[in-house]
């Protein structure tokens, strides 16, 4: 069964709206138009997407079952363009996607050693906010970047370990805790840990979108956060950091595309291993 990518997208529009109205005016259609688009759609498969009265409209199992596959297709097509335009430009590029401070110190001397590799090609390094990476790497508009577990989602990409690093707490000069040598996570209950975005509005300290800000607002004494060990090289002013001997513990990862056979790309990823295996040998 071939299903249409415009049938696709009118499908998501209803869903995530949960009503016609609202999802023809953000398609630019006709309400009655996209109603019959949906009610051949569901001919076509079989089943009933939408639970439909005269007061709501509800997704049905088999209406969610369809929207998670829908919105994985929608953005392949979406990124197979992109990476089809970008493929077709006179001059090859290597698109690498990373989030401030996020390649612990290792992009300087990976991006050296690469430019070495005679299936290296020029580099655009795409610094973006904090979590978007991993969806600039599915949806076509990145080829390679550097991602953090447990907190990336690697769906779709396929990766290599570069380290390991402990957790610090980062903390103002003045901060009881900042002449420790070492403290521990239950050492820092109560403090206003910042949260994320897509995190719970109840879940504790100040909003952070990057990392600028979350340095801001530590130094003014609104926030403490743990963070991984390389984030000792981008502090500022009356910042220290503390080790947390039982904290959470980052694995650093250069991830691609599970798609991607991109020569350049696979160049980045084997210097990129290869100067992290060096970084973790010690001299001598």
């Amino acid at each position: 069964m071939d299903l249409e990518t415009r049938e696709l997208a009118y499908f998501v529009a209803v869903a995530e709206e949960l009503h016609f109205g609202r999802a023809a005016e953000r398609l630019g259609l006709a309400q009655p138009p996209l109603s019959r688009a949906i009610r051949q759609l569901e001919r076509r498969l079989g089943v009933v997407l939408f639970e439909r009265t005269s007061r709501k409209v509800e997704l049905t199992g088999a209406g969610e079952e369809l929207l998670d596959g829908a919105r994985r297709a929608l953005v392949a097509v979406a990124a197979a363009g992109r990476r089809a335009q970008r493929a077709g430009r006179p001059e090859p590029e290597l698109v690498l996607v990373v989030k401030p401070g996020g390649d612990s110190g290792l992009l300087g001397p990976i991006l050296d050693a690469y430019a070495a590799d005679p299936d290296a090609v020029p580099v655009d390094v795409l610094v973006c906010g904090i979590g978007e990476q991993a969806h600039l790497l599915r949806d076509g508009r990145a080829d390679v970047g550097f991602l953090h577990l447990p907190h990336d989602d690697l769906t779709g990409l396929d990766h290599e370990r570069l380290l390991v690093e402990p957790a610090v707490a980062v903390l103002p000069a003045h901060h009881a805790l900042a002449g420790r040598a070492e403290v521990r996570m239950a050492d820092l209950a109560g403090e206003p840990l910042p949260r994320w975005p897509g995190s719970a509005a109840d879940a504790g300290g100040p909003l952070v979108r990057d990392s600028a800000q979350l340095m801001q607002l530590i130094a003014l004494g609104r926030a403490v956060a743990v963070l991984p060990d390389s984030a000792r090289r981008h502090l500022i002013g009356d910042l220290v950091a503390v080790p947390v001997v039982d904290g959470p513990l980052t694995t650093v990862v250069v991830a691609w595309p599970e798609w991607s056979r991109s020569r350049p790309a696979a160049a980045f990823a084997r210097v990129a291993l290869r100067v992290a295996e060096g970084a973790r040998t010690p001299a001598g």
